[in-house]
């Protein structure tokens, strides 16, 4: 067991590092924030929603929330500060999209590939289950942002200041090229390791096409030292997380921890699986995210496991707790990144980016209590199940817009309290499996949004004053 992290950091890991230099070198990094500029910069309160657009997509090849935060937020952080987003919110966008990022297949920081391993479950599978909640945390955060615009009265950029999305594409859309060759072939069969190493070389084919993506031997170099640096970093994690798995399993203080848990929460799986977030939270605050996976695969996921949830669930769940750690005060590690970027208080921004990511907080208990949103095998080859699925999202959906209304308080208009606190009863019900829940949420969500829908398109609303 003490050789399983640092085994995956040799043979996978560090190729996907690898990959994610070199696909850098050739400026996939501005050509995402330029697509999702194209896409979402006009928009009301445009540059945040730029903002968690190009942090997805720099997530699938990045391995750090805090770099991807520093990275990203030095071109999306001032440009929210300049429409008027307040610095605390604008590094909050930044932070909790650039956590996001995590969770976002294929790569989602590596641990994809740890996952896999640990536990037994195809790669493509892994991949599969993740994307689903990943769409759902990525939708309530556009949620807010986009309530929160609505509420400052806030508009989105001009136009002419906007890259043409087709142009854009034509001129430098075949840097996707290597992600769809990865996707491709860890879907069909190949090892996660030979699957790496052609995604390189396509990537170095296509950065030919054109001057300005060319790599050369220089920028090889710096891409190999670049990978090298980042490597050292994950191969101490992934050292120190071999030794706490050798240590817990040996001891047996793992079963220790799962027996206590069980016993305190009295054997009511909701309670249990409330502990259970607390304490990935805590274990994971500061720890880079492969070997936070890997404490909460050791630790924590057994928990989960012996309340009944299937194996690719439970793993998924303390994957996700252990991952918003970056985001959660007291170490909030990517809300810092983004405050020093946007030189605001860290505090406020990291209570800020909770907030923001109340998605992240939620989407766990979903795929824990209704596993079918992980789309596993199962649930792809039954048309009843599938069916079920499809229910999940739309409810969940629907409880997102619930939840994100109610804590941001404006829908079409600003909320009376009244309307705060049956938007967000509503949505949790509708994420709580049942046919009586959701019946309730439907109901109050619905309400809620008829009565903001045409008192606010009748009575019409201006900016607020937000200090």
């Amino acid at each position: 067991m003490i050789g399983i992290p640092l085994g995956v950091c040799s043979t996978f890991i560090v190729l996907f590092i690898l990959f994610g230099a070199f696909l850098e070198k050739t400026g996939v990094g501005q050509f995402f924030i330029d697509v999702a500029n194209s896409i979402a910069g006009f928009a009301t309160g445009g540059p945040a929603k730029v903002a968690v657009i190009s942090s997805a997509f720099e997530g699938m090849v990045s391995g750090s929330s805090v770099s991807n935060t520093v990275g990203s937020g030095s071109f999306t952080i001032p440009m929210m500060k300049k429409i008027g987003y307040r610095p605390e919110f604008a590094a909050a966008v930044e932070a909790t999209a650039s956590t996001g990022g995590q969770i976002m297949p294929p790569i989602m920081g590596a641990a994809a590939f740890l996952m896999a391993e640990i536990t037994g479950i195809p790669y493509s599978n892994i991949v599969i289950a993740a994307f689903l909640p990943a769409v759902l945390y990525f939708t309530g955060i556009f949620l807010m942002i986009h309530f929160e615009a609505k509420k400052l009265g806030l508009r989105g950029l001009d136009r002419k200041d906007i890259p043409n999305f087709t142009k854009l594409m034509l001129k430098k859309g075949f840097l996707l090229i290597p992600l769809f060759v990865i996707i491709y072939l860890m879907m069909t069969g190949f090892t996660p390791a030979m699957a790496a190493f052609y995604s390189i070389v396509s990537a170095i084919i296509v950065s030919m096409f054109r001057k300005d993506t060319r790599i050369t031997f220089k920028s090889a170099g710096d891409g190999l030292e670049n990978g090298a640096r980042n490597t050292i970093d994950v191969a101490i994690a992934c050292s120190v997380a071999g030794i706490i798995i050798g240590t817990v399993t040996l001891t047996g203080n793992g079963l220790e921890l799962a027996t206590g848990l069980l016993n305190l929460s009295g054997g009511i799986p909701i309670i249990a699986l409330f502990l259970t977030m607390i304490a990935c939270i805590i274990l994971g605050m500061g720890v880079p995210i492969t070997a936070n996976y890997v404490i909460m695969a050791t630790i924590t996921a057994p928990i989960v496991v012996r309340l009944g949830i299937p194996l690719m669930a439970a793993h998924m769940f303390v994957f996700y707790f252990g991952i918003v750690a970056d985001i959660t005060p007291p170490v909030a590690l990517a809300a810092y990144a983004g405050a020093a970027s946007a030189k605001s208080n860290t505090l406020k921004t990291a209570i800020t980016a909770t907030r923001l990511a109340i998605t992240a907080f939620i989407i766990p208990y979903i795929f824990a209590l209704s596993p079918n949103l992980l789309l596993t095998p199962a649930a792809l080859s039954n048309p009843v199940m599938l069916l079920e699925t499809v229910f999940i999202v739309v409810t969940s959906f629907v409880g997102m817009l619930g939840i994100s209304a109610g804590m941001e308080g404006f829908m079409f208009k600003l909320m009376p309290f009244w309307q705060r606190i049956a938007a967000i009863i509503g949505g949790l019900l509708l994420i709580y499996p049942g046919w009586v829940t959701d019946l309730i949420g439907f109901g109050l969500v619905g309400a809620v949004f008829a009565h903001q829908y045409f008192t606010g398109k009748a009575g019409g609303t201006g900016p607020v004053t937000v200090s």
